[in-house]
């Protein structure tokens, strides 16, 4: 278990490039990270390697019929994985990078470890420059809050190690949660808008959005 201390260069949380291409190399060899995210700290591994996915739920404690969703940096990449119409492409340029999940239909790549055998995926840009500057890097990650499941959503990183422990290998701490909250998860299936879990962007801004 290592933890990395991020430092802040005009304004903005940085880690060097060594380690970032350190986290990378964990990524790759199927480990998990926690890295800090606008919402809450995020517990995270390559979403295609369906053993490390299963580390994740494992290290969570989170029940298998429960969905994890991804994180990506740009529609473009969000589109590789998930099925968007669009509703979800104007939500996204409206409130992305930001707080907010969409639950669309999922791609055939997608492991169905990962959406609990639906065909749905949750996605968001967020908005954190640590945690896009690593899916540059790397690419897609897994993205779930880095607590043992029914536990306080971890705001720091300390917060994180408590509930996790060595079952994480990089710990990225870049001080507390801009937000402290979870995301707000849309789901639009099917010409369906439901709001799954209410956060920092409400229904009323949902549904005005998608009345402009």
């Amino acid at each position: 278990m290592e933890i990395i201390r991020a430092t802040e260069k005009d304004g903005v949380p940085t880690i060097p490039d060594s380690d970032r291409k350190r986290i990378v190399a964990e990524l790759t060899a199927g480990r998990l990270i926690v890295y800090p995210t606008e919402t809450v700290y995020g517990l995270g591994c390559d979403p295609f390697d369906e053993t490390a996915v299963k580390r994740a739920y494992m290290a969570k404690r989170r029940p298998f019929d429960m969905a994890m969703s991804v994180v990506v940096n740009s529609l473009p990449m969000m589109e590789e994985l998930g099925v968007l119409d669009d509703r979800a492409r104007l939500l996204v340029k409206k409130f992305m990078p930001g707080p907010l999940t969409l639950i669309v239909a999922k791609r055939p790549s997608v492991p169905d470890i990962l959406t609990s055998s639906t065909n749905e995926i949750g996605i968001r840009i967020p908005d954190h420059p640590l945690a896009l500057s690593l899916i540059d890097e790397f690419g897609p990650l897994v993205t779930t809050s880095a607590n043992v499941h029914s536990h306080k959503s971890p705001i720091t990183c300390q917060d994180a190690i408590g509930d996790l422990g060595a079952s994480v290998s990089v710990y990225i701490d870049a001080g507390p949660s801009k937000l402290g909250k979870p995301s707000t998860i849309v789901q639009l299936i099917d010409g369906e808008m439901t709001v799954i879990r209410h956060g920092t962007i409400t229904e009323d801004d949902i549904e005005a959005a998608l009345d402009e």
